[in-house]
């Protein structure tokens, strides 16, 4: 859930919401609380069309969606993407489920954007612009999750989260699935010393993110989907632990832009 307060400035409390940049052309993945201030900046620099990919339907990856501006203006094309309850509910089904009455005063009836939803089956990969690139795969989350890896230019940036390891074992299919990204940006939720408590919840660790990356000969790690609960201080106690064992790991940022 998004988070407010001092003990919160350094690393930021929105919900998720990544934006790749490639060229001139605009990808952003999750709908969480960030994808309100994005969806405002990317209006500012005169963006008209929108690629959003779903990596699931849980409030924290969604509940930015109503607050989104651009599906409101009729300059705008949105396209929605998901694929973690193929062949259960489509994407179209899911963003009006939860975008209606009782739990939003309007439905996307109101939206005056183009609005356009695409299925896909994880394992897919897709090309939502010309010349990129997008691979799709299933993680280990309850209710589903997709993993999506995005190259273009001899450049490439995993996105593996939600998903949840088993001790001292490194995938194989995500091993093969991430392999000489550029960046990964991975599920840090818990500590090591918290995963006995939290099994079965479908999270990982940056300790085991950065066991995945020096095995994937990937340089860089971003610690993404902080606990609400983690401060700051704790946060940066975690990135140094972490950052003993693989030097190019980092806790995620708010509003942090990484160049690759």
């Amino acid at each position: 859930m998004p988070v407010s307060g001092e003990q919160f400035l350094t690393y930021g409390g929105n919900t998720s919401c990544i934006e790749v940049r490639y060229g001139n052309e605009v990808l952003i993945f999750d709908a969480g609380s960030g994808i309100r201030e994005a969806g405002l900046s990317l209006m500012g620099e005169g963006v008209s069309k929108f690629d959003v990919f779903f990596t699931h339907s849980h409030y924290d990856h969604i509940i930015g969606l109503p607050y989104f501006k651009p599906i409101y203006r009729c300059s705008t094309a949105v396209r929605f993407w998901s694929g973690h309850l193929h062949g259960q509910m489509s994407t179209r089904e899911m963003v009006n489920e939860f975008m209606r009455p009782p739990w939003f005063p309007v439905g996307t009836g109101i939206c005056e954007a183009s609005l356009d939803c695409v299925d896909f089956r994880p394992g897919d990969t897709l090309s939502p612009r010309k010349n990129v690139s997008v691979r799709t795969m299933s993680l280990v989350h309850p209710g589903g999750c997709v993993g999506y890896r995005v190259d273009w230019g001899g450049r490439a940036v995993a996105l593996i989260y939600d998903t949840e390891h088993e001790p001292g074992i490194l995938d194989p299919a995500l091993l093969d699935f991430i392999a000489g990204a550029d960046l990964m940006v991975y599920d840090c939720t818990y500590l090591e010393s918290e995963m006995p408590t939290y099994r079965g919840f479908g999270h990982s660790t940056g300790m085991h993110g950065s066991r995945l990356a020096k095995a994937a000969g990937i340089p860089r790690l971003a610690m993404f989907h902080h606990d609400p609960s983690r401060t700051d201080a704790a946060l940066a106690a975690m990135e140094q632990e972490v950052q003993a064992f693989f030097p190019g790991a980092f806790a995620a940022r708010d509003r942090q832009i990484i160049d690759l």
